[in-house]
């Protein structure tokens, strides 16, 4: 039986990202038993001008609490905030970056949503993504299941109330291709070499998954395969989803197990954020699709 800190140790993390990865990890709890009390939306928009759940403002509080005590972290960059906040009294120079709840329009119909974490060091949170020291996600489903990487591959954890532990639940992932694909926005509004995306899956017999969480979409391309992607588009050339809160961790974790993570033209984890909530056009999944992907790119 290998738990979450156990594993952490045989990847000669340091004490303190250990500390900070548990710490996080077993917010869950919390987190998931809020979900009972917290199913209506707020009046009140976040950062990113979009309506907030009463979870969002929920999980972003606990979360930034919880983190401001423990003098792990100098810097947290949220997606339900407009500012970074920087712990002066911090002890240690991580800089995290946090999705509180990512999905969470999915709250009222029970499906499935989870937290998206990201830690670097240097205290700083504008960062390329290929500087991440480890990322993390939650999604809250029949288990609540962790997926971590430290730069050593992909691992799965699922929490056992019973122990209050982490137990590993799968050892390493590698993205399959796969032969699914989901894509957001509105097709009216989507631009040519998008277009021509579609086109190459349903000539070459792709189906369609898409739930309207990210962090779920994802975790279906760990086991499947396939491709994820909210494009940027004519009316939001910048496309939806955040660099550094969303696309970041998640593509940090898809290329540890073996997948690619673009905007078309080039590697996400290479761009330089200029701004917390700088959003980005996203295509993230399996390696050989992403190559295929950037060739309609580079000749459209």
């Amino acid at each position: 039986m290998v738990f979450l800190r156990k594993y952490l140790e045989s990847c000669g993390c340091e004490p303190e990202l250990i500390a900070l990865i548990r710490l996080v990890s077993r917010q869950m709890g919390a987190i998931r038993k809020a979900f009972l009390e917290n199913q209506m939306y707020e009046n009140t928009l976040n950062a990113s001008g979009e309506l907030q759940a009463q979870m969002d403002t929920w999980a972003d509080n606990h979360l930034i609490r919880v983190v401001g005590e423990s003098g792990l972290v100098r810097e947290l960059a949220s997606e339900e905030q407009e500012e970074i906040i920087r712990f002066e009294n911090s002890r240690c120079e991580y800089a995290m970056v946090m999705d509180p709840l990512d999905g969470s329009s999915l709250i009222s119909t029970n499906l499935a949503v989870g937290t998206i974490v990201g830690i670097f060091e240097k205290g700083s949170v504008l960062q390329p993504g290929s500087k991440l020291r480890a990322a993390f996600y939650t999604i809250f489903g029949p288990l609540t299941v962790l997926v971590v990487s430290v730069g050593k591959g992909v691992q799965s954890f699922a929490w056992d109330p019973e122990t209050e532990h982490y137990l590993l639940l799968r050892d390493r992932f590698c993205v399959p291709e796969g032969s699914q694909y989901g894509t957001g926005g509105v097709r009216k509004d989507w631009l040519p070499a998008h277009l021509k995306v579609l086109e190459y899956f349903d000539q070459n017999g792709f189906k369609i998954r898409y739930s309207g969480s990210f962090v779920a979409d994802c975790h279906q391309l760990l086991v499947y395969g396939g491709i994820y992607t909210y494009p940027g588009s004519m009316k939001k050339p910048e496309g939806k989803l955040r660099l550094l809160f969303e696309a970041n961790p998640l593509g940090f974790i898809i290329t540890q197990a073996g997948g690619r993570i673009t905007d078309g033209k080039q590697n996400i984890l290479d761009i330089m954020p200029e701004k917390p909530h700088q959003k980005t056009p996203i295509y993230i999944g399996s390696k050989g699709i992403i190559d295929t992907i950037e060739k309609i790119y580079s000749t459209t």
